[in-house]
């Protein structure tokens, strides 16, 4: 099936193993708050115990350095995609008061990112993303 938009996490190759999934995990979360129309329906098994939605759509996953983050997160802005953030000052952070917080502190045109999430036609995204590699 090929859908009209694309979701792409794009994550720093540069990461220890759980900071890559942790940024991934959130950015995900990010990614299905803005877009609930895109959640599927919940899941069942053969007993009939109910277990949570999931986006219906499938999540491509790439790696990146830094500047080819800061270059597919200002191809998204300029783009208009849906973007999530996670800058490195958030991995210190407790609580998502404190990570808004951080990322306020951030350049707005530099922000140190350790991913982004985007979201929006998928032409678009793939534009956004070029020159990046699916993560390994």
């Amino acid at each position: 099936m090929e859908f009209d938009t694309k979701v792409a996490l794009v994550v720093r190759d540069d990461l220890a193993s759980w900071q890559k999934l942790n940024v991934t995990a959130f950015l995900a979360t990010g990614m299905a708050a803005a877009a609930p129309e895109a959640i599927g329906k919940p899941y069942e098994d053969a007993n009939g115990r109910q277990y949570a939605a999931l986006l219906g759509q499938p999540m491509m996953i790439y790696g990146g350095d830094a500047s080819g983050l800061l270059r597919a997160f200002q191809q998204g802005q300029q783009r208009e995609l849906t973007i999530a953030v996670y800058v490195k000052a958030m991995f210190s952070t407790g609580n998502d008061d404190d990570n808004r917080a951080a990322f306020h502190a951030e350049s707005v045109d530099q922000p140190e990112l350790v991913g982004i999430a985007l979201r929006g036609p998928r032409k678009m995204v793939d534009k956004a993303v070029k020159g990046l590699s699916l993560h390994p």
